[in-house]
């Protein structure tokens, strides 16, 4: 059901009090990246990771999802292991941990560590309430289509018959996408338009999960929506979204991105801000 207080809105506060706002299981996915780190102050404001985590719990609906991506800061010579503390946190808080995924960047900023391999990757670890209920699969070309595998038989060795015979399908020319995903960051025109913020995931990560884990009419969630990525792709994909960040100014940033928009979409599951 359309909430025209909350539907569609990108909304400056601080997450979690304007998430109370947000009834119960009404959220079908959430896609969001935090703070890493040394960033946990972000102008001004802390990061209330327990808070975040059971106000995501409340309003996200049975079977519904959220994407949260991180990564970890290196810190006198040592990863912090902050991206697996939060995981626990959100298990701590009833979510099961659908899935572990890797955002692998094709151009990542080189480094200057020594005696370190250049890290291009971040977490995007699948969180669950329950059983996931939607998920409609990325598929992609199988090297091997159409390779026949040899048949097995199967026999009842306990009276010495032949019990029945196996014979393999042909390999189909799509198979299932696996869970590590590559993206060029920074490059594609959809990701240019969010040059204002520090850290935008790109338009098609955000894309990718929206169009797996949800249908359209549902409900994106991103409370720390920043440029407003994920709620450009839910807007682009026909979902209902809702944005908060507690920057005004990457607020308006995110509300022009959509505003630009030339595509035109149902009223009954989308308006433009």
């Amino acid at each position: 059901m359309y909430n025209v207080d909350i539907d569609n809105r990108i909304i400056a506060g601080n997450c979690v009090d304007i998430m109370k706002s947000i009834p119960e299981g009404y959220v079908d996915l959430t896609v969001t990246s935090p703070p890493y780190d040394n960033l946990r102050t972000y102008k001004g404001y802390t990061f209330p990771l327990n808070e975040i985590v059971q106000e995501l719990y409340r309003v996200t609906s049975v079977g519904g999802v959220v994407v949260w991506v991180v990564g970890d800061a290196t810190v006198n010579g040592s990863e912090t292991g902050s991206s697996f503390k939060h995981a626990l946190k959100f298990m701590e808080a009833g979510f099961n941990l659908h899935d572990t995924m890797i955002f692998q960047k094709t151009n990542p900023i080189p480094q200057i560590y020594r005696k370190r391999y250049n890290n291009i990757f971040e977490y995007m670890f699948v969180f669950s309430k329950g059983a996931v209920k939607t998920h409609n699969p990325i598929m992609i070309d199988c090297l091997h289509a159409g390779l026949e595998l040899g048949s097995t038989t199967y026999k009842n060795y306990s009276k010495g018959e032949q019990k029945r015979t196996k014979i393999a399908n042909p390999v189909k020319k799509q198979k299932i996408k696996g869970n590590i995903w590559e993206y060029v960051v920074g490059k594609k025109s959809e990701d240019q338009e969010a040059k204002g913020h520090p850290a935008p995931f790109p338009c098609a990560l955000a894309r990718d999960h929206i169009l797996s884990w949800t249908n359209v009419g549902d409900v994106v969630l991103d409370p720390m929506c920043g440029s407003g990525t994920t709620c450009r792709e839910a807007h682009l994909s026909n979902r209902r979204y809702i944005g908060i960040d507690i920057s005004e100014e990457y607020c308006a940033l995110a509300s022009s991105r959509i505003s630009s928009l030339n595509y035109i979409v149902n009223e009954d599951t989308s308006q433009l801000i």
